[in-house]
């Protein structure tokens, strides 16, 4: 049999239990004859013949690479096995190890054919060395024909059925690994997108908050000095308030807003010092019984509205704002309207795009994560409103 480098371990053991039936085989027919006085010398020629050519097929490369190659070796070897069973009847064992050969190494159909008509060779040699037909005689090498294609087809089976699994379990392996690396790429992407919220809704708003500020303190001076001093305080303490939410959001904590108050609390003071830092009156409304919220429902309405506000500031040229926070049963709305210039909805820059127009896509992206909505009316000369909805989960109310 024709040696394979990616045999398993199993198949090697096959493979050497083959060979050393042929040997034994061999020797048993030589030492037989010589122990009968049957023509020794001619039987020991012909099995050392028939060891020759069988032990040639596991060297010659054409027997391991192609199926003829494989098909000439076994005729070949099928020659030297009909010269011994025509010298001596004990050659006839070795048609069982010549199944195997023949269902392993050619075709099907080719195989079954040729096992059939070793079996017919088999059984004419032993009766012309018994000089006659039984029935006894022809069971042997039937069965034997029999067992081994039984065998040979049930181990291929099982072979297929291993290969089939294993190439699942790799598929799957394969799957758990993208899935991973997705999961991954998820969570990154995520997290990209969380900061990137963050920055827009604390850095940039408050950045944007101390410019405005330190122009104010550049057109009072030198007239008014005082004025001017009170518009670097309030830059300085913008500062020291993005200071904090930058620590705070990179931490992924509660806002500053929100630490030891309630949010009701922090938007009303959110609208204070909105009204105070940019001259716009911002009032806030309270409506219906304040519920405790879980604090991711908390934060997104608190950013939202800094946002919002932050909006109204730099964008809407407004004479006022209004801010309300809506407790209904099982959701809470907040409002945001202001009476500036408003804008067409559909004509905002995408975000990325070097135009801005990344704060209303935050927005509607922190309410969705929440599972509420989001939407935004406005009209150019008709001002703004904005307007969230959150559902409020009852095991956490």
């Amino acid at each position: 049999m024709a040696t394979d480098r990616s045999l398993t371990p199993v198949a090697r053991v096959l493979q050497l239990c083959l060979h050393l039936l042929v040997a034994g085989l061999l020797t048993l027919a030589v030492a037989r004859a010589a122990l009968a006085g049957a023509a020794p010398v001619a039987v020991t020629a012909a099995a050392l013949l028939t060891g020759a050519v069988y032990a040639a097929g596991p060297l010659l490369g054409a027997v391991r690479r192609s199926r003829t190659g494989a098909a000439l070796w076994l005729a070949a070897l099928c020659g030297s096995w009909l010269v011994l069973l025509a010298l001596t009847p004990d050659g006839v064992w070795l048609a069982f190890p010549l199944y195997f050969l023949q269902l392993h190494l050619l075709g099907r159909r080719t195989a079954l054919v040729a096992v059939a008509l070793t079996t017919v060779a088999a059984v004419a040699g032993f009766a012309r060395h018994h000089h006659g037909f039984s029935v006894a005689a022809a069971i042997g090498p039937t069965l034997g024909a029999a067992v081994a294609t039984a065998t040979v087809l049930g181990y291929q089976a099982l072979y297929r059925e291993s290969e089939e699994r294993r190439r699942l379990i790799d598929e799957l392996s394969a799957a758990r690994a993208d899935l991973a690396a997705a999961h991954h790429t998820a969570g990154v992407l995520a997290e990209r997108e969380r900061l990137a919220r963050e920055i827009h809704d604390t850095l940039a708003q408050s950045l944007s908050s101390i410019q405005l500020l330190l122009r104010a303190a550049g057109r009072a001076l030198p007239e008014r000095a005082e004025a001017a001093a009170g518009y670097v305080e309030q830059a300085r303490q913008a500062a020291q308030d993005n200071l904090a939410e930058a620590r705070r959001f990179v931490r992924a904590l509660t806002p500053p807003g929100l630490d030891g108050s309630s949010l009701p609390t922090a938007l009303e003071r959110l609208c204070a010092t909105t009204s105070e830092h940019a001259g716009v009156p911002v009032r806030f409304h309270l409506s219906g019984a304040p519920a405790a919220l879980p604090v991711p429902h908390e934060t997104a309405l608190l950013r939202i509205a800094q946002s919002a506000l932050a909006n109204t500031v730099r964008h809407a040229q407004a004479s006022h704002a209004e801010v309300t926070l809506s407790y209904m049963g099982s959701e809470v709305a907040l409002d945001v309207f202001d009476d500036g210039s408003g804008f067409d909805p559909a004509a905002v820059p995408a975000p990325g795009t070097g135009d801005g127009g990344f704060g209303l896509p935050a927005m509607r992206a922190r309410a969705r994560a929440l599972g509420g909505t989001f939407t935004v009316e406005s009209a150019p000369g008709q001002g703004t409103a904005l307007a969230v909805l959150l559902p409020e989960p009852p095991e956490e109310r």
